[in-house]
């Protein structure tokens, strides 16, 4: 039988403290959609203030594209990377130890991003890379702690709805980073000292404006940092990997309503060695499959999600109002973005919220992804005789569902399935390795096809017809593969519990159950009156 701990936990209501939980962790995901979504803008801002002095007119204002891909890649490298540091400390040390160290990561390289310090362009920019790979960092332990603390404290019942609400603070981050910059934007536009126009388009206070968008995105996660401090860690670690369940009871008091004398164990269990060490065979035997499956539908979905925001920049290019000044420019862009968030990328987020729980991950999932490829279809076969010409309300309309099957679909049950397959022990770590498989996915979909959109440009500096339709049909491609994953190696989590779902299937776990009862002679004794599940 399991512990009584994780039963209340696996039983408990939704109440004020899941609630409270789904603020606190979703912070760190806010501030990272904040900063990785507003870097299109104040690229925009950098290369107004920077490359104003180009001698070629076609380039003037406009940031090299190499320069675009590795600001792109440098952050996505430090985020694979932290999912890979801090998951794996999760699991080590502890998942409340490590947490608040990935946030301050977060809010103080947001304040670098923003100083920079210097103003020279090579200097800014190199700065700017650095604290940028240092934020990626950050983000990236992020990712898998707060998926696993949410999936520990959640119930059976509403686990999925809410880890996807704490994944769907990443919308309004998004949203909110669009605000932020349309507001300092018309702010110092219309507090401009002299007359901004297009004969002269860029006024010092430029420089400060695209650091003040920066820094100011560091604010959220900032002021839940004292709460996330005296978050306990959660029962599931204290119980089952660090083996004291008694303090795994008294830390769930002070959270849940619930007593004590509910949850304490009257004779509790003796430590266990664990069974199998990470990565060994018997690892790979029961959780290879998940392990895998969970991985490459990241790298998939990844690959289609952080591609179709590069596609946004032919929305830009066409935009009436472009080209007046820098603050215009850099309000339409960010205009833009906060359409696309409000009419198609929340409400996606969001119907995932109420139906995960109804529909399962898999179908989800499995939708999403064909959904996708159907929409990328839509837009990439007609796009040579049509779309290249017409980028009108159809082609919005298209590229808004996209987004909206994304993250109604594989962007938030890919965060979600790592959370709940995988023993407490190695939860951490194996949602950081998805992850980071995600993020070298995401290298490829922004800089290997932002760089390919770059071949062969047409003179108005709009991609070749022929380029941009193959890789929309291939971006389809992708997700017709990763729906086929999904269906053949993904297992259906919902309404298990977290226990259950560490073995293959429940026959498994009762045969185990069955071992440890007879050849653990504390277990054997009739006073004896909690199990845990391998």
């Amino acid at each position: 039988m399991a512990l009584k701990v994780l039963s209340a936990l696996d039983t408990a209501k939704t109440q004020y403290y899941h609630i409270k939980a789904i603020i606190i962790a979703g912070m760190g995901l806010f501030t990272d959609a904040y900063d990785l979504f507003c870097i299109l803008p104040i690229m925009g801002l950098i290369g107004r203030v920077y490359y104003e002095s180009e001698s070629d007119d076609s380039n003037k204002y406009k940031v090299r594209t190499s320069v675009t891909s590795t600001m792109l890649a440098i952050a996505l490298l430090g985020t694979a990377i932290g999912q890979l540091v801090f998951g794996r400390l999760g699991d080590l040390v502890g998942r409340r130890r490590v947490y608040g160290i990935a946030l301050m990561i977060m809010v103080l390289s947001s304040i670098g991003c923003g100083f920079s310090i210097c103003t020279t362009r090579n200097c800014v920019l190199v700065s700017l890379g650095l604290f940028r790979f240092i934020l990626g960092l950050g983000i990236g332990g992020d990712y898998p702690l707060s998926a696993t603390i949410m999936s520990e404290f959640a119930n059976k019942t509403t686990r999925g709805a809410l880890i996807a609400a704490v994944f769907s603070m990443q919308g309004l981050g998004i949203l909110t980073a669009s605000v932020v910059t349309m507001t300092v934007c018309r702010i110092f536009d219309a507090t401009s000292d002299v007359h901004v126009s297009a004969m002269d388009p860029t006024p010092q206070k430029v420089d400060i404006a695209w650091r003040l968008i920066l820094m100011l995105g560091a604010i959220p996660a900032a002021l839940t940092f004292y709460w996330r401090m005296l978050m306990p860690e959660t029962a599931r670690y204290t119980a089952l990997v660090e083996q004291n369940v008694a303090q795994a009871a008294k830390d769930m008091e002070k959270v849940l309503e619930v007593s004590l004398s509910q949850i304490a164990e009257e004779y509790p269990l003796p430590p266990n060695e664990p069974p199998y060490p990470l990565f060994s065979k018997q690892f790979f035997r029961r959780h290879g499959r998940d392990l895998f499956a969970s991985s490459c539908t990241w790298f998939l979905v990844d690959i289609v999600f952080y591609s179709s925001n590069l596609f946004q920049s032919q929305i830009y290019k066409h935009l009436p109002d472009r080209g007046k000044n820098a603050y215009q420019d850099a309000f339409e862009v960010a205009k833009i973005q906060a359409i696309f968030a409000a009419s198609s990328t929340i409400p996606g987020y969001w119907v995932t919220v109420c139906l995960i729980d109804r529909l399962g991950r898999v179908k989800i999932q499995t939708m999403g992804f064909l959904l996708m490829a159907a929409f990328y279809l839509s837009i990439g076969i007609p796009y040579i005789k049509h779309w290249q010409n017409h980028l009108d309300l159809g082609y919005k309309f298209l590229y808004g569902f996209i987004f909206f099957f994304s993250n109604f679909g594989p962007n938030t049950t890919t965060f979600i399935v790592p959370a709940e397959l995988f023993p407490a022990r190695f939860r951490s770590t194996c949602h950081g390795i998805s992850g980071a498989a995600g993020k070298v996915g995401a290298v490829i979909g922004s800089v290997g096809i932002y760089s390919a959109l770059q071949v062969d440009r047409k003179e108005n500096g709009d991609p070749n017809a022929i380029i941009m339709s193959v890789i929309l049909v291939i971006l389809a491609g992708v997700c017709v593969m990763g729906g086929v994953v999904t269906y053949l190696f993904t297992r259906e989590t919902m309404g298990r519990s977290l226990e259950e779902n560490e073995t293959d299937n429940d026959e498994e776990a009762k045969e185990m159950c069955l071992f440890r009862c007879l050849t653990d002679t504390s277990v054997n004794s009739p006073s004896s009156s909690a199990h845990i599940l391998p």
